[in-house]
Parts: structure tokens; C-alpha cells; sequence
């Protein structure tokens, strides 16, 4: 196959620091490659991963994360450099909406993003022309109305992942700094249970300046050590020496790959039920899940999990080689249905979603 990938405007691929959706994109591109695939990424020109790439991209702008203007104008330039292809995999929103892709070719795109009711307005429409892959069985569960094509969990490179030892004295929090992603509630664990918490947070948005400006920077004490953003390696160092991480998440995530992460590290992840953790986290195997009240006193028991499980379940159902399978065996299915059915990619792929 000759397949198109298209990568948002705001951040290369794969990032250098945050960026879930980028480092997946990433690991596509790659496995699709290393399976025999020619690949084209569309992504910003500032881009480092290993495959063809889309010329004429501009460099990713943070600044403008959001705006639709800046989104559109990609994509324009997206789907007319990606050349002759069999399928498009948009990991864009307003991509699979446009008007003017490659005729006869099917297009395919992943929901990342909550389903509030807006984006349940957008998928409803996307699905009238284009396959839907959600993430986990959560966020099927709330697609209603929404043609689902079918749910592949995140994987992650492990070649890429040093099993840590568990042994630095401290449970530890990653991910971005609002209020949905816990990092107050992981504080307040830590505290409980009287063990030092240290924080690794994306935090360069305004919103995201002002919650910790406003309300995690006036409450740090000594029990608590902030460092910022971090990259791949200084955040693997970071899981794989905690005794536990803390995964509080006060809303209903997709997915959450920093849960793999963890995991791959050998480190055991302690967390709330909501969204897809319970799809992660094997309850009492490799972590635990519970209210945030009742977190603290399980560290101990988290800490007493085997690390090579954790590590174990990572390789069995996460890894980077069953996503890009499962995504390979998908594209083939699409394209066979089309071929079969000898009608316009639009109208063939309404009938079989």
C-alpha cells in the first residue's frame, strides 16, 4: 500500500517534549515503513520522523494551537502534495471535511479528542464519508450516532523505553498542567501518604500558566519537587524510579498514553476509573484504581507490584507493532471493500460503515 499520513500544523512529528497525538503519528509512519509500506507524512516542515514527507509544509507554530485558519491552510497543502495514494489516514479534525482530496481514495481518521457535543456534530458528519477509528472501548461507548469503524488502542515503542528500578523514595506526576489531568489530587495523595511527589507538566498555554500560577505554585512545599517539561529521557528516568505513578485524571480521557508509559517503564500506575484507565490499568496486576480519596493509602501495595508485569502487559496488548497491525489489517479491509464494490470511495465506504 501507499499510504498518506496527515499530522496537525502545531507540532512536529514526532515532538520534542508533549505532543500524544504526534509521537502516535510518528510511530505509524515508522511501523508502516518497517512493514513494507510506502508512506507519505504530511506534517510540519520542521518534522523529523524517517519517511517521506509532503514538501512545501510551514514549520509547527504552538502559538497558533487551535485556530482553524492556521489549520485549514495546512491542509490544503496537505492533501494536494500527498500525490498518489491508496488511503489518507487524517489525524486532523477538519481534514476528513475537505472538499478537494484525492477522488477515489478512501480516508480514514482517528478521533483524538473528547466527544463533547460539538465534536459529536463533526464525527456525525465525517462519518458520512470517511472511517472512524476510536481509540478505546470508553470513547466508542459514547459515540452515538457516530459510525465507528472500529477501536485500536495507542501502542508504544518499548526498544525505546529503559525498565527503571523503582527504587528513588518518591511517587511521581506527568502530563499537562489544568485542572482535569489531577495534578492538584496527585499533591494531595502524595501528602497524605507522606511520600515526596516529584512533577514533570506541560505548561505553556495561558490557561495553563495561569492554574499553576494561581493555584499549584502557591501551594508547593518541601514534599513536592517541580521541574517542568521534560523530554523522553528525562521523563522515563523519572517514571521508572518512582514507586508508583500518580494518574488522578478528573475527567474522561480517551485514552492515556502517559499509562503506558509508566508501565513500560516497569513502574505500576495508581489512578481513577474514569475514561479508558480501566482498559490500561489491570486492577491489583499493575496498578490500581480507586477514588482519589482512597489512592493514598494503596501506594504501598502499588509499590509491591511486580515491575516486570507491568512491563509484561505493555508488550502484550500496547506495543507499537499490534497498533500498526491492527491499523495495516484495517486499510486493507477499506480498500478490498472499495475495489469490490467498484462505486466512488464516498458512497462505497457509507455502506459499510
Amino acid at each position: 500500500m501507499r499510504i498518506g499520513l496527515v499530522a496537525g500544523p502545531w507540532i512536529p512529528v514526532p515532538p520534542q517534549t508533549y505532543g500524544g497525538i504526534e509521537r502516535v503519528v510518528d510511530l505509524l509512519a515508522r511501523g508502516f515503513a518497517g512493514a513494507g509500506h510506502e508512506v507519505v507524512l504530511a506534517a510540519s516542515s520542521d518534522s523529523r520522523c524517517p519517511v517521506p514527507r509532503v514538501p512545501g509544509m510551514r514549520t509547527s507554530d504552538p502559538t497558533s494551537l487551535g485556530f482553524t485558519i492556521s489549520e485549514l491552510s495546512h491542509l490544503i497543502r496537505a492533501y494536494e502534495g500527498l500525490g498518489e495514494v491508496d488511503i489518507i489516514h487524517d489525524h486532523t479534525l477538519a481534514g476528513p471535511l475537505y472538499r478537494y482530496g484525492p477522488p477515489g481514495v478512501p480516508v480514514v481518521t482517528t478521533i483524538h479528542g473528547p466527544l463533547t457535543s460539538s465534536a459529536k456534530d463533526i464525527y456525525r458528519a465525517i462519518g458520512r464519508t470517511t472511517s472512524i477509528i476510536a481509540i478505546s472501548r470508553n470513547q466508542a461507548s459514547q459515540a452515538s450516532g457516530i459510525p465507528v469503524r472500529g477501536v485500536i488502542h495507542h501502542g508504544i515503542d518499548l526498544s525505546t523505553v529503559p525498565v527503571g528500578t523503582g527504587r528513588g523514595g518518591y511517587v511521581c506526576f506527568v502530563g499537562r498542567m489544568c485542572p482535569d489531568k489531577g495534578v492538584l489530587e496527585a499533591i494531595r495523595i502524595a501528602r497524605q501518604a507522606g511520600v515526596p511527589l516529584r512533577i514533570a507538566a506541560k505548561m505553556r498555554e495561558p490557561e495553563e500558566i495561569q492554574y499553576f500560577e494561581e493555584v499549584i505554585k502557591p501551594i508547593l512545599g518541601p514534599n513536592e519537587d517541580f521541574t517542568g517539561e521534560v523530554d523522553d529521557a528525562g521523563k522515563y528516568h523519572l517514571m521508572g524510579e518512582a514507586l508508583a505513578f500518580l494518574n488522578p485524571i478528573q475527567w474522561s480521557e480517551p485514552f492515556g498514553l502517559v499509562m503506558i508509559e509508566a508501565l513500560s517503564t516497569g513502574t505500576p500506575v495508581l489512578g481513577t476509573p474514569l475514561g479508558a484507565a480501566p482498559e490500561i490499568v489491570a486492577h491489583g496486576l499493575t496498578g490500581y484504581l480507586a477514588s482519589t480519596d482512597n489512592l493514598a493509602a494503596m501506594i504501598p501495595a502499588a509499590a509491591g507490584l511486580s515491575r516486570a508485569q507491568c512491563r509484561a502487559r505493555v508488550e502484550q496488548q500496547f506495543s507499537a507493532e499490534r497498533m500498526v497491525a491492527d491499523h495495516l489489517q484495517l486499510f486493507a479491509d477499506l480498500i478490498e471493500e472499495q475495489c469490490e464494490s467498484g462505486l466512488p470511495d464516498s458512497v462505497a465506504l457509507n455502506q459499510n460503515l
